[in-house]
């Protein structure tokens, strides 16, 4: 499976081309828009999500809600467009006009692809950037992770994700009994949290930043049940599925960290403290007797719950920005400011577990038989059978 993304924050739409999906697989809209809607949601977005009320349209690869084996084709509208089709519009502009329209930015943002960007591709205006760069572009993502959430619930596999962290206000442990009660609870909180002591201090610690012109940053975790083991490799480098599952994570906008299970506590325990003791029974065949390694050994699903999760820094862009160089007069300069949230954590989580549902999905499609949906659905079956008495 693969997946292509095009469109810009300001463009007219976001478009997504999915390939890999198996015939017969059952799939609507509703189902992906259900998605895109929890993504916009979570306390401290800003007024771009009161703009947009983002929706997909199928338009390739299913017909009467079931795909057909072919590319599926996704499309987002930006609500938005209306008020920039002069400074993003594709076609060229009177050179009278142009500079006036283009709403051109020369002065890089600390913490954005803004500089960077502009020296790899050799843009003068860093719009050409950012307008690519953007958050916005984890919609179309979203849009093919809920694909794969599809796929994954059809296999018996179950993804919940929540908030850990906010601005340095952490969560109690958890404690559910099943991922939907986890789901239950986190999508009712504002800011995606199973603790509600936490909830409001989170809450109160985003207000604050708000306040100041400032952003804050967090931890999310997502939590994947029903994986069949074996799933992955130990044989390359690039064919481990908890490899392809923190290179995903870290793929979203202001990632900058993974762990699995217990991750980089694991540097301070004893072996004896970090491992996972193997248990066998007939009814679960075999398992662990605990699960400090995130459902991970050797760079396959052991079976056991997958526990992962990311770390997102401060969305960079800032209401007090910082200092920053204007490469055209090279003279220093307070960074120029877009739209901006002073905290998208909560929605962050739903991109990570879009991202993770994604990888999952197309390991599974990997390995097994996957033209058509009855195939892969019997294919998986077997591997659990094949596991729980091997």
């Amino acid at each position: 499976m693969r997946y292509l993304t095009a469109g810009e924050s300001h463009g007219p739409q976001l478009t997504t081309i999915i390939e890999g999906l198996p015939a017969g697989m059952p799939l609507t809209e509703e189902e992906i828009n259900k998605d895109l809607a929890r993504r916009q949601k979570g306390h401290g977005r800003g007024r771009r999500m009161q703009i947009e009320t983002d929706a997909a349209q199928i338009v390739g690869g299913v017909r009467h809600g079931y795909t057909l084996g072919s590319p599926v084709a996704l499309v987002v509208e930006n609500k938005d467009w209306s008020h920039w089709t002069k400074i993003m519009g594709q076609d060229p502009l009177d050179p009278e006009e142009s500079e006036e329209v283009k709403r051109k930015i020369t002065r890089a943002r600390p913490g954005h692809a803004d500089l960077n960007g502009a020296l790899k591709y050799g843009h003068r205006d860093m719009r050409n950037v950012l307008e690519r760069s953007s958050a916005r572009e984890t919609t179309v993502r979203v849009a093919a992770g809920a694909a794969a959430k599809k796929l994954l619930s059809l296999l018996g596999i179950q993804l919940a994700c929540h908030v850990l962290e906010i601005g340095g206000v952490r969560a109690a442990d958890l404690d559910y009994s099943s991922l939907d009660e986890l789901k239950e609870r986190t999508e009712a909180s504002p800011v995606r949290c199973f603790d509600p002591v936490a909830e409001k201090q989170m809450m109160a610690a985003i207000d604050d930043a708000k306040k100041n012109g400032d952003s804050i940053g967090g931890i999310v975790e997502v939590i994947v049940e029903g994986m069949p083991a074996g799933v992955g490799s130990y044989v390359h480098y690039d064919r481990k599925l908890d490899s392809k599952l923190a290179g995903a994570m870290v793929s979203i906008n202001a990632f900058k960290g993974v762990e699995f299970g217990i991750g980089f506590e694991a540097a301070r325990k004893p072996g004896s403290e970090v491992h996972d003791e193997i248990a066998y029974s007939p009814e679960k065949g075999y398992y662990r007797k605990t699960n400090r390694l995130g459902g991970f050994e050797g760079g396959m699903t052991t079976g056991m719950p997958i526990v992962v999760r990311g770390v997102m820094k401060p969305i960079p862009t800032l209401y007090k920005p910082l200092q920053s160089v204007d490469i055209e007069t090279k003279e220093p300069y307070a960074a120029s400011i877009e739209r901006s949230d002073s905290c998208a954590v909560p929605a962050a989580a739903v991109v990570a577990e879009s991202v993770i549902a994604w990888e999952l999905a197309s390991a599974i499609v990997e390995q097994f038989s996957s033209d058509r949906m009855e195939a892969l659905e019997a294919a998986v079956e077997e591997q659990r059978r094949y596991a729980r008495e091997f």
